[in-house]
């Protein structure tokens, strides 16, 4: 997202928000965005994390005796399921495993997965659907399965 601001972002969501367009796709340099105005569609935002995915996994993970945290990379809301209603991606004492998505966190309209950069089992979800989270929050502890 090199040759893309947050502000640039922010213009062309606000911009698609007041236009009659109802779905609009971006795609460059490993960056995509997919807007739509069907409730029935997922408003999303991806990016190609070859480099920022190590440097991002860093800041996400933290271990400290036989466990690790899944931390919030950005602010926004909580979301435990894909739909309001739906079953969650994640529960305690369930496996999960490296790449599995545990849970979406939405910043300015935009649904972001979250993924789980290790194996383990759940065993403490920290927040709950709809909390507004932060930076580096800790959202889920992950233990080895062998753990009590």
């Amino acid at each position: 997202m090199d040759n893309m601001t947050i502000k640039e972002i922010q213009g062309i969501i606000k911009d698609f928000e007041s236009s009659t367009l109802m779905t609009l796709e971006l795609e460059m340099d490993g960056f995509k965005l997919k807007l739509s105005k069907n409730k029935n569609d997922e408003i999303s935002v991806k990016e190609d994390y070859k480099e920022q995915q190590t440097q991002q996994q860093t800041k996400t993970i933290e271990t400290k005796h036989n466990h690790t945290m899944i931390k919030s990379p950005l602010v926004g809301t909580f979301y435990a399921s894909s739909t309001p209603n739906g079953k969650p991606y994640i529960e305690v004492g369930q496996t999960v495993k490296k790449g599995q998505v545990v849970c979406i966190i939405e910043a300015m309209k935009i649904m972001n997965e979250i993924t789980s950069p290790f194996n383990g089992v759940v065993k403490e979800i920290y927040v709950h659907n709809g909390d507004v989270v932060g930076f580096d929050h800790n959202l889920i502890r992950v233990g080895d399965p062998n753990e009590k």
